[in-house]
């Protein structure tokens, strides 16, 4: 090496690196990387050759670059074979040709395989053809830009048949399991739900989910024996035997929403391996809905039974059986019906609630009662038959009650009709809290105890009737001896003879004595008869022997020798084939006197009335004439006043003043005397012709606003046309106007309102003024008649207005009426027709 570090040639060689210089170390360094990479690429090559699985390496196009050992074994080509050629040519089934040139292209455009790095499960193809199953780990890595896929494979056919065999294993289990009537569900080592079988399915309606024991009870709907109480977790049978516990025949209740309860007997069991480790647990489920579901029944029957025989009376019975059988039933209410004797409603005469229940707000004490056709008791009334409903809301005719019951948490209602013959004795009514749905073998028992109860109460209705029968005869037996009447039974025989049968004590006031029981009681009768009443009497006998009833009146000459007026009515019956006459023989001697007595001063009434009437007339020609008369004197005097009262020395004269105003209140006594007179000939004054009613109503009030001391309020509506005499229903407005303004204080209200309906018009005039006692009311109208309160204050007035103002209503076919103002004065209302 020379002083300028550049190497030095050896002796004897002109070419390559000196030793000990950089270049020689650099180039050993890459001998011993090279050497490295030999090594390491002879190792991974033993690797492959040794391996169990086939080594595959592929190109991006798909050529095969590598191929171990184990391939040539799987596949049946050498490696010399296979290196150079597509994977689709040698090992990719021709179906899947076409997919794995897709994917590798895919591979190629988008740098990345969705296939590296996972294990994959595919067909492939070896020499021969044979298809066969293999697993596959497939790397990809980039060489120049492009993809190079390396692929582990090894055959699976071994683990896929055992798969395929296990599958048919558990295909087998779950149709043995499916097979069964009895619900099977099992869990497995970590307590998750994983069987069901279709029996399990059915019963709650839901396969199976894999949900833990803290689950099961809610999502399964799973209740205790009584069917109210929902189990807790770890009350559940399968619960408790993953727990370790065997679980026998153990009840339990299932009620799934929209399906009825299912009852069912539960046997559980945990699943342990050899050596003791906890694998799971499994239930199965027995459904013994049926069979719980008759043994309540018969306990319902036996409860009714007892119900009855302890029962004192058919309302009691009645009563006792709706309790028993809502308690057996666990029901939440029980009412019993009971339908009036006269059959005009049916009312409530119990309630019974299951304990632990409130339902005060339904039941009450109040007493309650429905028409036929109202609720569901008139409902079940009304058709004579069962009711079972599910829909309080919609189903049923009652608007207050069963809003109530649902609101409290009823759901369902049952009705069952208690017949007494061919008629309705009673209901049964049931509510119960849960969406019931109509059971036809509940209805069938219900039916059972409703006919057990219609015996029993027919039996009590007999046994009570038959008491009450006999206490009836005796009270009428009692009131008969008191009563003066004679009551009697009579058969009438096929010959024509009358046999008696019964006469009460009240004959001898009848007849004068007692009358043969062994005669014919026709002839007997006959022979006592006076004889202008012998025809009347055939006649009755003979319109009794048709079978019509019938009544006469006639004298008879009584055993005591008196003659009495008697009326008889019979009223004929068949029974058993015999024709009997029941009747009444009555004395009415004194009443027929009575009533010639009063014919005689009913004629002499009439003779007084007529001559009253004449009277009237009499005095209406009178005050007629009269008024007549006096108008035009009347009317002198008025018009000689005005024409003094024009001179200018006359002028402002008290006294004619005063001759004026007595004139002109003498001239209005004159006219309203004249109009009633005219009314009362007939309704020929009228001049009636259509015309605006509201119109004339508003100029009336217009006039008297302009000095009246009050206030005037109108409500007048546009009123439609009317047929009417303005002048004269001016004049009603008028008289109504100045009465109600003359009658009320200053500074008082007078309302007029108007209003029309599809027939009439009415006017009402209401004021605030002194009023008219109520006693009052009905003289109002009458001529002459001044209500107290205005003599009392002193208003001046004739008394006449009223009755012009009627006469002129009634006239044109409307009405008047008077009544107290609802702030105290009157209240006068116009009715006319359209």
């Amino acid at each position: 090496m020379g002083r300028d570090n550049k190497p030095v040639a050896a002796p004897g060689r002109t070419d390559g690196p000196v030793l000990g210089t950089p270049y020689a170390r650099e180039m050993a360094a890459l001998r011993a990387e090279r050497d490295e990479a030999l090594r390491a690429a002879a190792r991974l090559r033993a690797v492959l050759d040794n391996a169990h699985d086939a080594f595959v390496s592929m190109s991006a196009d798909g050529v095969i670059i590598a191929w171990n050992p184990a391939a040539e074994r799987l596949f049946g080509w050498t490696a010399a074979e296979a290196v150079g050629h597509r994977a689709t040519e040698l090992m990719i089934p021709p179906p899947l040709r076409d997919a794995h040139d897709l994917g590798l292209e895919r591979a190629r455009r988008s740098r990345t395989s969705q296939f590296a790095g996972r294990r994959l499960e595919f067909t492939v193809v070896d020499r021969s053809g044979r298809e066969f199953p293999v697993e596959m780990t497939l790397q990809t890595q980039y060489e120049r830009g492009e993809p190079v896929h390396h692929a582990f494979l090894h055959d699976i056919t071994a683990r896929t048949t055992a798969r395929l065999e296990l599958k048919r294993e558990r295909a087998y289990l779950q149709a043995l399991l499916n097979s069964l009537d009895t619900g099977v569900a099992a869990c497995d080592s970590d307590g998750t739900l994983a069987q069901f079988n279709s029996a399990m399915c059915e019963i709650h309606g839901l396969g199976h989910q894999p949900i833990g024991p803290e689950s099961w009870a809610s999502t399964y709907h799973l209740f205790r024996a009584d069917g109210r109480t929902p189990m807790a977790p770890e009350e559940v049978p399968l619960a408790r035997a993953f727990a370790g516990e065997i679980v026998s025949h153990e009840e339990m209740v299932v009620l799934a929403p929209d399906r009825p309860p299912h009852w069912f007997l539960t046997n559980a069991r945990p699943i342990d391996s050899a050596d003791g480790h906890r694998l799971g647990a499994v239930v199965a489920m027995h459904d013994v809905t049926d069979a719980h579901r008759a043994e309540v029944l018969q306990r319902c029957r036996y409860a009714v039974a007892r119900a009855l025989s302890e029962a004192t009376s058919a309302r009691d019975a009645s009563i006792a059986a709706a309790a028993a059988i809502a308690a057996e039933l666990d029901w939440s209410c029980a009412e019993y019906w009971e339908v009036d004797e006269e059959q005009e409603y049916i009312a409530r005469v119990s309630s019974w609630v299951r304990p632990g229940v409130d339902l005060a707000e339904f039941t009450g004490d109040t007493p309650l009662a429905f028409g036929i056709g109202q609720g569901l008791p008139g409902a079940v009334w009304e058709t004579g038959a069962d009711i079972w409903s599910s829909d309080l809301l919609n189903e049923l005719t009652e608007v207050k009650r069963l809003p109530l019951a649902y609101r409290l948490g009823l759901r369902a209602t049952i009705g069952m009709p208690v017949h007494s013959g061919a008629r309705v004795a009673g209901v049964l009514a049931f509510f119960t809290d849960t969406d019931s749905a109509r059971d036809d073998d509940i209805l069938a028992m219900l039916r059972d105890v409703a006919t057990q109860i219609g015996r029993f109460v027919e039996r009590r209705r007999a046994e009570d009737l038959t008491l009450a029968l006999a206490a009836a005869r005796r009270a009428f037996n009692r009131v008969i001896e008191q009563v003066n009447d004679c009551f009697w039974t009579v058969e009438m025989m096929p010959d024509g003879t009358v046999r008696s049968v019964y006469s009460s004590p009240g004959a001898t006031g009848v007849f004068g004595g007692t009358l043969p029981t062994d005669a014919d009681m026709a002839e007997t009768l006959a022979e006592r008869m006076h004889p202008d009443d012998r025809a009347a009497f055939f006649a009755y006998h003979e319109r009794i022997g048709t079978g019509e009833p019938a009544e006469f009146e006639c004298r008879i000459i009584g055993y005591d020798g008196r003659t009495r007026w008697v009326w008889t009515r019979g009223v004929t019956r068949h029974e058993d084939g015999h024709l009997y006459v029941d009747g009444i023989s009555t004395n009415v001697t004194e009443r027929r006197e009575l009533a010639d007595q009063r014919e005689l001063l009913l004629a002499k009434e009439q003779e007084q009335v007529r001559r009253l009437r004449e009277l009237d007339r009499m005095k209406d020609e009178l005050v007629a004439v009269v008024s007549h008369e006096m108008r035009n004197p009347i009317a002198i005097i008025a018009a000689q006043t005005d024409s003094l009262l024009e001179e200018p020395e006359f002028a402002g004269r008290t006294e004619l003043v005063s001759i004026e105003r007595t004139s002109g209140r003498l001239m209005r006594l004159v006219e309203d005397l004249l109009d009633l007179a005219r009314f009362e000939s007939g309704p020929t004054v009228l001049d009636p012709r259509p015309m605006r009613l509201d119109r004339l109503l508003r100029q009336a009030v217009e006039e008297h606003r302009l000095s009246a001391p009050v206030d005037l309020v109108t409500e007048i509506a546009g009123l439609p046309m009317v047929a009417g005499d303005a002048a004269r229903l001016r004049q009603v407005l008028d008289n109504l106007l100045s009465n109600a303004i003359k009658y009320t204080p200053p500074g008082g209200t007078v309302t007029v309102t108007a209003r029309d309906t599809a027939d009439t018009v009415t006017v009402t005039v209401t004021d605030t003024g002194i009023g008219i006692p109520p006693e009052q009311y009905p003289k109002l109208f009458t001529r002459f008649f001044r209500a107290s309160t205005a003599i009392d204050h002193k208003i001046k007035g004739t008394g006449l207005g009223l009755a012009v103002t009627k006469a002129i209503v009634e006239a044109h076919g409307g009405t008047i009426a008077a009544e107290p103002g609802p702030a105290g004065g009157t209240r006068f209302t116009v009715t006319l027709p359209r």
